[in-house]
C-alpha cells in the first residue's frame, strides 16, 4: 500500500470493524480502481468505497498484489468477490481480512455472459442455499462483515416472494446486509449494459424488503444521480448505494459528508482535489504506473464549470502520447483555472 502524498487534502478516517454504509459507492469493472477510488477519497472522507468485482479464482491462482493492492487512504473499503464455491469463497475473504479491507462482499447481481459461464453473480440468485451456503463459509473464516449484493429478480422471476425467498434464506446463514440493485436482470437477451439500463427500476421492492425485514440492514442502489435522491431514499432504507453519476461526475460526493453523515469539516474545492490527484499521479508514476491508467478518472471533476471541455479535451488529446509527463495535468487545470 502506497503513501498518500497529500496529507494536507486528505486525513483518512480510523477504519473501524464495521464500516458506515449510509452511502457508498458501487463497484464497477474496468471503473472503480484504486486510482478512481483514491480520487473519489479526496473528496468524501466517509462513503465507503467498494472495488471492482475479483474473482475467487483470480485471488487463489493469480497475482494477489495486483488485485487486493490499495492506498491506506481508501478506507473504508471493501472488496468485491466473485465466485460460488464456499471453500474458495472462504479463502478469499480470509485474504481480504488479512489484506485490511474492512468488508467482505458476494456478486450476486452480474449479469455477463462470462460470470453466468462461472456460476457467478445474478445467475446465483436462482440457488438461494448456495448463496447461503457461500456466506456461512466466509462469515466463519473472518470477523470483517460479509455482505451480498444482488437484483430483485432474473429472468422471469418477478415475483417478490423469490425476493423474500433468497433474502431470508441468505440472512438466516448471517448475512445482515443486503445492497439490492432495483432492476431484475435478463441473463439471456440483454448485454450488461443493457441490463443496467433497460428493465425498469422498482424502488417499492426494496422498500418493501426493510418493511418485512426490520432486522436486516437494506441498501438501495439503481438510477441514483442526485443528494436529494438520496435522502428521499433513505427514509425507506438504511443505505444508498451511486454508481455511474459517482465516475461521470465525481464532485458528486463533495456534500455527501455534510449531508448523509452529519460531517461539517471543509469541503474540498475543485481545484484541490485535482492538485491531490495530480500529486498522487506522479508519485504512482515514479512506481512504473502509465499516466492514461490514471487520468480517464478524474474527466469528469468539472463537469459543469466553465473551461470543463477544455480541460478533459487536453488531457484527452496529450496523454497518450509517449513523451507526455504529469504537466499534461498541470496545463490542462490552467484552463479551467482561467
Amino acid at each position: 500500500m502506497s503513501k498518500n502524498p497529500l496529507k494536507s487534502v486528505y486525513k483518512p478516517v480510523t477504519t473501524r470493524p464495521e464500516p458506515p454504509r449510509r452511502f457508498t459507492v458501487a463497484p464497477m469493472m474496468e471503473w472503480s480502481d484504486k486510482h478512481c477510488r483514491y480520487l473519489w477519497r479526496l473528496i468524501s472522507r466517509h462513503a465507503l468505497l467498494y472495488t471492482e468485482m475479483v474473482t475467487s479464482g483470480a485471488l487463489i491462482h493469480g497475482d494477489r498484489q495486483r488485485f487486493l493492492d490499495y492506498d491506506a487512504a481508501e478506507h473504508p473499503l471493501a472488496l468485491q468477490l466473485g465466485g460460488s464455491n464456499p471453500t474458495e469463497l472462504a479463502l478469499c475473504a480470509k485474504m481480504a481480512q488479512e489484506w485490511g479491507y474492512d468488508e467482505v462482499n458476494l456478486n450476486c447481481g452480474c449479469p455477463s455472459d462470462r460470470v453466468q459461464q462461472g456460476m457467478i453473480g445474478a445467475c446465483l440468485m436462482a440457488h438461494p442455499r448456495l448463496v447461503a451456503d457461500c456466506v456461512k463459509a466466509m462469515r466463519d473464516a473472518v470477523e470483517i462483515p460479509v455482505t451480498v449484493k444482488h437484483r430483485i429478480g432474473i429472468d422471469d422471476m418477478e415475483d417478490y416472494a423469490g425476493l423474500t425467498d433468497f433474502v431470508g434464506t441468505v440472512a438466516e446463514a448471517g448475512c445482515s446486509t443486503f445492497i439490492v440493485h432495483a432492476r431484475k436482470a435478463w441473463l439471456q437477451g440483454l448485454s450488461p449494459k443493457e441490463n443496467r439500463e433497460i428493465p425498469p427500476l422498482n424502488y417499492e421492492m426494496v422498500y418493501g424488503l426493510k418493511r418485512d425485514f426490520p432486522h436486516l440492514e437494506i441498501l438501495i442502489n439503481g438510477g441514483i444521480t442526485t443528494l436529494p435522491q438520496c435522502q428521499q431514499h433513505l427514509q425507506q432504507v438504511d443505505g444508498v448505494m451511486v454508481g455511474r453519476e459517482a465516475y461521470s461526475n465525481p464532485y458528486l460526493l463533495a456534500e455527501v459528508d455534510e449531508t448523509i453523515y452529519g460531517d461539517r469539516h471543509p469541503i474540498p474545492c475543485r481545484q484541490a482535489v485535482a492538485e491531490g490527484y495530480i500529486a498522487y499521479c506522479e508519485a504512482q508514476m515514479a512506481k512504473g504506473v502509465r499516466l492514461n491508467h490514471m487520468t480517464r478518472h478524474m474527466l469528469g471533476l468539472f463537469q459543469g464549470k466553465p473551461g470543463a471541455r477544455r480541460f478533459r479535451r487536453h488531457i484527452s488529446e496529450n496523454v497518450h502520447k509517449t513523451d507526455a509527463t504529469i504537466e499534461v495535468l498541470h496545463q490542462a487545470l490552467t484552463e479551467v483555472a482561467a
